[in-house]
């Protein structure tokens, strides 16, 4: 043992500077360990710490002494004090030199447990900016790092609560439990105290993986040793091994790195399941993995968690990552079977979990929804021999009950994501795959249900929930006929895609923002039973894409007897004039010109009053067809009895029945000629068209596919109207917003001769370019020498606007298309139902309003039609619709008149008091605000998104015109309160 009565300390002049200093206190440590290895007693230990201790801190000597008895207690009294100039340099020495990390490894020998005891609590004090706290931190870390990563601490924390005594029979010792739960509590808490600046090692990423590593692996290695110690008292010892994992896994996933806890799990339970299959066999079976002794560990993991929550976080990571790494099927069953498996049995809340939480309130990929469904609901294993032998559950026969039960209602449909629609609609199209007729038979009121929730899925606008409709349908009728499968669509194919191109693993994380239909048209049939046919032929142009949507239509059962009598009538036919061919003439045998015969028989319409009549006799189908195929033409030609008989023609056009009359397959051509004539009438015709149909929109002798028409046509119309137009300077005359006048916003040519052309100033405009400005130079006045400029704002591309300009037709027709159709959209009569039941045409109504404020974009007729939009949009009946497809209509109209307002007239409003538009404006901001916040399409929420941006643009070159108004008009007073319209950036 080294000289223990040498109490002085040796002066740091005695040394080379700080490396002398250095080796000093290297000498000072190595004579404390060797009188620590040589002590018999306590005081021996307490007086060579001590000795060292006195140089690095100011020690109570005197309470030191008092612990231990002569002749240690003199010598610690009589040890020297230092000054602080001393002790600092000393402990600079220390902790900056080989002297600490020899010292720790020393101190270190003490349990783990007891070194998370004493360093973690005081990584937590306060922590001063002085640079002795900072150095006592530092070297805290330090021996925290030492112990439980570099020495592998966490897994000698494990052999230690392998080895603890059992106290009464069964239970461990409640003084036991309670020290395990704080050890693990402070071994997860590592992360959360250290400082911010502490070593990387010490990050929640780096530290947790090093934790449940050494965790999994040391727990896993201490069942198995238990199982085969046959004297261990092996349940009490797996009792408090499992008490401090199920803590400290709970608690890493709490902290929310359940992440990095499964990224470490899923590669050594693969392992494991690996070790459990003989090298004989591919398949698996529970009896395999039940004979290895390491899956006792693993058949406990996740019951020993207890938090729930964290179980729900993990098992939903877990099957996130399993997705992600492209795990077989029959790969991610056995890893669920093996963890789960026992508390699934045992546990109802863990029931609960799988079947009602990760059925009907999560959403996951496909392949996880697949997982889920084998392991809780078809209890069997994926593609294994027993799988079509296996009688169903009665748990299987409850989920299916449940799930259709939730998927027939309408409000279903209304309230929930398109995502969670696809993900329950996928969970019954893959139980039903796995069910018989038999089996249908037995159970209670599923036929029904299905056959309500794709009733409902039909009648939506949105082409994927009918997919969603149509994916159902087709695997029902199988199990119901499978010689006679039902498609409702021409897309469906006999093996059903249910991921619906929205539940695969990439796209499942991240909102959606195109999950609307796609410009493919639909077949359409064209036989109707009794002569009836309800068609639903809608365009969903929220907020630019255009699809058709066409409800299936029953087939005439007397369509095959048709046939027959079709065929057998050919048939004579061919016979008789077989009999009668002459075959020793030779002209027979030249080929005759058939193509024009149909010409010939065709009627030649000259008149518009002939092709009404013509189009008001169904018994003459061909006439309706040559009547439809020539009306456009005549009508563009705009010939002079087109004002006098535009009304009739646009009324014949509209109740002409074109799917009953068209040959079988040109049904869509009919459509779109009596489409294109109707648009020409309104284009040519504007006012007298649009009387007629603004009339019969509301009428009782219209249909729904009727109305959807008329608002169709005139979205069109009003588009065609607005279409840029070239017109040359030559031509300039007549008043504003007349057929051959330039738009309002070009600056006129008036002014001094000699003055230059106009032209847009070159400098950065907004993104709706409201800021653009318009130059031209002007001769000099007298006297002046150098020439001005003078400047008007305006909206445009860069041209030569002397040479031409563009002309907007819409303006002048644009009351007529809106405000009509505007009145009366809220009233029940006369078979009118737009709020409720014909939510659909209420919604194209809105979207057609839309495109019309779309159209007049910076004009003022925008800005005298926009309060009567607003006010309509506003109501909660239609902002607040309990369908998707109106809201997203809603926010489309919200957008466009967003960008259609002038920000100078924005301006004006707010200066005037206008309460209208500044009351409007806002709401349209606070309730984009809400749907982004918390509308379940996420469609919607992604409008929402762009027209708060919209808002924002606006209302930032508002500002802009308000402040240039404050420097213009100074003697008239601006408005002392201008927070009716939110502007950005407006406290700078």
């Amino acid at each position: 043992m080294a000289s223990t009565g040498s109490n002085s300390a040796p002066s740091p002049a005695g040394g080379d500077g700080e490396t002398g200093l250095e080796a000093l206190a290297l000498a000072k440590v190595a004579e404390a360990a060797d009188a620590i290895a040589a002590a018999a007693s306590a005081g021996e230990v307490v007086r060579a710490i001590h000795a060292v201790a006195a140089l690095l801190f100011p020690v109570d000597s005197a309470a030191v002494a008092g612990t231990v008895e002569e002749p240690f207690r003199t010598q610690i009294i009589e040890a020297v004090s230092l000054s602080n100039d001393t002790r600092n340099s000393w402990r600079r020495a220390f902790y900056d030199g080989p002297a600490f990390p020899t010292m720790s490894r020393i101190l270190l020998g003490s349990p783990p447990t007891e070194v998370i005891q004493a360093l973690v609590p005081a990584l937590s004090e306060k922590k001063d900016s002085r640079e002795d706290d900072r150095t006592f931190y530092l070297n805290l870390e330090r021996l925290l790092i030492l112990c439980l990563l570099d020495n592998k601490g966490v897994s000698q924390i494990v052999v230690e609560f392998t080895h603890s005594k059992k106290h009464g029979n069964d239970v461990p010792n409640p003084d036991k439990t309670i020290f395990i739960s704080r050890v693990a509590q402070l071994l997860a808490s590592v992360p959360d105290k250290a400082r911010l600046g502490a070593s990387a090692a010490l990050t929640s990423t780096s530290f947790f993986k090093h934790v449940v590593s050494q965790l999994l692996a040391g727990a896993e290695a201490a069942t198995v040793q238990l199982t085969a110690d046959k004297d261990a008292n092996e349940h009490c010892a797996l009792s408090s091994l499992f008490l401090f994992v199920g803590e400290v896994l709970s608690r890493v996933s709490r902290r929310g790195s359940t992440g990095i806890l499964v990224a470490e799990l899923i590669p050594r339970i693969r392992n494991h399941l690996q070790r459990c299959v003989p090298s004989d066999h591919k398949a698996i079976s529970p009896e395999m993995i039940q004979h290895v002794s390491q899956s006792q560990f693993w058949f406990n993991m996740v019951e020993v968690m207890r938090d729930q929550h964290s179980i729900e976080r993990l098992t939903e990571e877990l099957l996130r990552q399993l997705a992600s790494q492209h795990a077989s099927d029959e790969e991610a069953y056995w890893i669920l079977w093996t963890l789960f498996n026992q508390s699934f049995k045992r546990l109802t809340v863990m029931r609960a979990m799988f079947v009602d939480k990760f059925l009907l309130w999560k959403t996951f990929p496909l392949c996880c929804l697949r997982w889920i469904l084998h392991y809780a609901v078809f209890e069997c294993a994926p593609n294994s021999a027993t799988e079509t032998l296996m009688q169903r559950t009665p748990n299987f026969f409850g989920t299916l009950q449940s799930l259709v039960s939730i998927w027939s209602r309408k409000e279903f449909v209304q309230s929930y994501s398109v995502e969670q629609q696809a993900y329950i609609t996928a969970a019954i199209g893959l139980c039903l795959e796995k069910l018989t007729k038999k089996e249908l038979e037995t159970t209670k009121d599923v036929l029904n249900s299905i056959l309500q929730g794709v009733s409902c899925r039909l009648e939506s606008p949105i082409d994927l929930i009918r997919k969603m409709a149509s994916a159902v349908a087709l695997t029902f009728s199988k199990v119901v006929d499978p010689k006679n499968p039902l498609y409702l669509d021409d897309n469906c194919c006999e093996n059903v895609d249910w991921e619906f191109g929205i539940l695969s693993p990439k796209k499942i994380k991240a909102p959606l923002h195109a999950v609307e239909s796609k410009n493919k048209p639909k077949s359409r049939e064209n036989k109707r039973n009794a002569g009836e046919k309800k068609a639903k032929a809608i365009k969903h142009d929220v907020p630019d894409t255009r699809a058709k949507i066409v409800e299936i239509k029953s087939v005439d059962h007397d369509q095959m007897s048709d046939t027959v009598m079709n065929g057998q009538f050919e048939e004579e036919e061919c016979d008789e004039e077989s009999m009668n061919i002459d075959a020793s003439s030779d002209s027979s045998l030249e080929p005759y010109d058939l193509s024009d015969d149909d010409t010939d028989l065709q009627k030649k319409f000259s008149h518009l009053s002939d092709l009404a009549a013509a189009l008001r006799k169904p018994d003459d189908p061909d006439g309706v067809e040559n009547a439809l195929s020539s009306a456009e033409k005549l009508v563009r030609a705009s010939p002079d009895e087109l004002r006098h008989n535009s009304s009739d023609l646009v009324r014949a056009l509209v109740h002409v029945r074109c799917s009953d009359l068209a040959m079988e397959g040109e049904e869509d051509s009919a459509e779109e000629k009596r489409q294109k004539a109707l648009v020409a009438l309104l284009v040519t015709c504007p006012f007298e068209s649009l009387d007629v149909l603004t009339k019969l929109l509301y009428s009782s002798s219209v249909d729904i596919s009727q109305r959807i028409l008329i608002i169709d046509v005139m979205t069109e119309a009003a588009q065609e109207l607005a279409e840029t137009k070239i017109v040359k300077t030559e031509q300039r005359h007549g008043n504003l917003i007349t057929d051959n006048s330039p738009s309002w916003l070009v600056p006129s040519n008036r002014g001094p001769p000699g003055a230059g052309p106009w032209r847009e100033v070159s400098e950065p405009g907004t993104l709706l370019s409201w800021s653009h400005r318009y130059e031209r130079e002007v001769p000099s006045r007298s006297g002046q020498v150098k020439s001005g400029k003078s400047r008007k704002w305006g909206l445009g591309k860069a041209k030569d606007f002397q040479v031409e300009w563009s002309k907007n037709r819409l303006p002048l027709y644009a009351a007529a298309f809106m405000l009509p159709v505007m009145q009366g959209y809220d009233k029940r009569s006369h078979g009118v139902d737009l709020l409720n039941r014909d939510f659909v045409v209420l919604g194209k109504l809105v979207y057609m309003l839309g495109v019309c404020m779309k159209c007049m974009a910076m004009h003022p007729e925008a800005s005298a039609l926009a309060p009567a939009l607003l006010d309509m949009i506003k109501s909660r009946d239609v902002s607040q619709h309990a369908e998707a497809y109106v809201r997203r209509s809603v926010l489309f109209a919200a957008s466009c008149i967003l960008i259609s307002l002038h920000p100078s007239y924005v301006a004006s409003s707010l200066i005037e008091g206008n309460q209208d538009i500044s009351t409007g404006l806002e709401w349209i901001r606070t309730w984009a605000l809400q749907v982004a916040e918390a509308d379940p399409d996420t469609e919607c929420t992604s409008m929402a998104m762009t027209c708060l941006r919209l808002h924002s643009e606006m209302a930032l070159q508002t500002s802009r015109a308000l402040e240039s108004a404050g420097h213009s008009k100074t003697s008239r007073g601006l408005p002392t309160k201008l927070d009716n319209i939110i502007i950005p950036f407006g406290n700078m």
